[in-house]
């Protein structure tokens, strides 16, 4: 019997809904790594796509990295592991840098990888199945410490890291880690009203944005706050901007082009 498609991709009305499609956990290996790298990339040059949702199919959102599949599988061969990593991080910053808002829709567990590709994503939303969690430590390996501490403080980091300790939804509100905690049936119809909302503002505006949010988060205050006034100068060439500016004025609804 042939295997799923890794990722499912859909669009409608401007909004990409991307569902990792790796039974049963989605946990990440070659093809799941290479075909989100492929989708996600695919954004920034896709008119028909502003602003996209990542989940997972069935209970867990992405459990990390196939240890299963590591155990029994053949000893790597010279480079693998190396290329292994450099799948994962290709695949992670393939969020980071794609060109429109990305949703993740924490359906279950997200961890070790999983919680470095929620983590990757701009606004993050948790069903109260929704998880964070790095149980690398438990598994004979490393790794997330890094993308959680976008997430998270000091001390938690540590905690998890050191630990293997998950964080369930409704925590992860209190900690402001998350946008919201919602019952898991309105999981989706919530991640897909926000990025219906996203998708209806000006795609050039929304593509400078993230690009400037990106470039400017470890930037100091001055450096941080002149890039950003470069950018504001360079969306002000834009007919979408001088639509924004006519529509304010004229208090009607913009009509935004992309140009």
């Amino acid at each position: 019997m042939s295997s799923p498609e890794p990722v499912i991709l859909e669009v409608s009305d401007f909004v990409a809904t991307v569902t990792m499609n790796r039974p049963p956990v989605n946990a990440t290996n070659k093809d799941l790594l290479e075909a989100l790298t492929e989708v996600f990339d695919s954004f920034t040059d896709r008119d028909d796509v502003r602003a996209a949702v990542l989940t997972g199919a069935g209970k867990v959102f992405c459990a990390g990295a196939d240890i299963k599949e590591r155990a029994e599988g053949p000893e790597p061969g010279p480079g693998d592991r190396w290329q292994n990593s450099r799948r994962s991080r290709e695949m992670f910053h393939s969020v980071v840098e794609c060109g429109v808002p990305v949703i993740a829709a924490i359906n279950g567990p997200a961890l070790g990888a999983g919680l470095a590709i929620a983590a990757s994503c701009d606004i993050l939303i948790a069903s109260e199945r929704g998880q964070l969690g790095l149980p690398e430590i438990n598994v004979g390996l490393l790794g997330g410490g890094r993308h959680a501490m976008r997430l998270f403080g000091h001390s938690k980091t540590r905690m998890m890291m050191f630990t293997g300790q998950r964080l369930a939804g409704p925590e992860l509100e209190r900690l402001g880690v998350i946008e919201a905690c919602v019952p898991h049936e309105e999981l989706m119809p919530t991640a897909l009203q926000l990025a219906t909302d996203i998708a209806a503002k000006s795609p050039v505006a929304m593509r400078l944005a993230k690009h400037a949010l990106n470039a400017i988060e470890e930037m100091s205050l001055r450096d941080g706050y002149r890039f950003e006034q470069g950018m504001t100068g360079e969306l002000s060439k834009y007919e979408d901007s001088k639509e924004a500016m006519r529509a304010f004025a004229e208090k009607r609804p913009p009509v935004f082009k992309g140009r």
